[in-house]
């Protein structure tokens, strides 16, 4: 039982570190470098991530500098940045790329919280399927009734928190993409 119970918190766990890392590459307005983790730059013939090629750093709150190690891959950065889709546009200046990160207008702001409405909603969903694994894998088990009662129990309670968790990153996100 024990077992099942540490396996369940250990999944539960993974599914909102996941929901965390999709949060952050939600932009609010701010520069923030996560929102460039999945940026992919071919260099030299090979997708590599971004800051293996290069210096990510915020000068000021809604600008990202990205300074290069070779400065012959600064065509390659840009071009991947530009690729990825993310809403802004860098600009170089031959040393290094820099990217504004425009003002939100309250549509944006909206279709943002939308976004990661979806992705607490999907952590939501990841949860209950961990309960109903952890569910099935008690009522599995050589146990009598009252053991498998409590474990399931235990599990709702585990479910209920995990929950409540979720709810209030989603708020926490949705208060900072609404703050002007």
């Amino acid at each position: 039982m024990e077992e099942i119970i540490i396996s369940t918190i250990e999944k539960m766990d993974k599914a909102i570190e996941a929901m965390d890392k999709k949060m952050v590459n939600v932009r609010a307005g701010r520069a923030n470098p996560a929102m460039l983790d999945g940026v992919k730059v071919s260099y030299y013939g090979v997708d590599t991530p971004l800051i293996q090629l290069a210096t990510i750093s915020v000068p000021e709150a809604r600008t990202l500098s990205i300074k290069p190690f070779d400065k012959n891959s600064i065509g390659s950065i840009e071009k991947a940045i530009f690729e990825a889709n993310l809403g802004v546009t860098p600009n170089n200046n031959g040393e290094t790329v820099m990217i504004n990160i425009p003002a939100l207008t309250e549509e944006r702001r909206i279709e943002f919280v939308k976004q990661v409405k979806a992705i607490a909603e999907e952590c939501k969903i990841a949860l209950r399927n961990i309960r109903q694994e952890a569910n099935t894998n008690i009522k599995n088990a050589d146990m009598t009734e009252d053991e498998i009662a409590s474990g399931t129990e235990e599990v709702q309670e585990l479910i209920n928190n995990y929950n409540k968790k979720v709810d209030e990153k989603f708020k926490v996100k949705e208060a900072e993409l609404m703050m002007i």
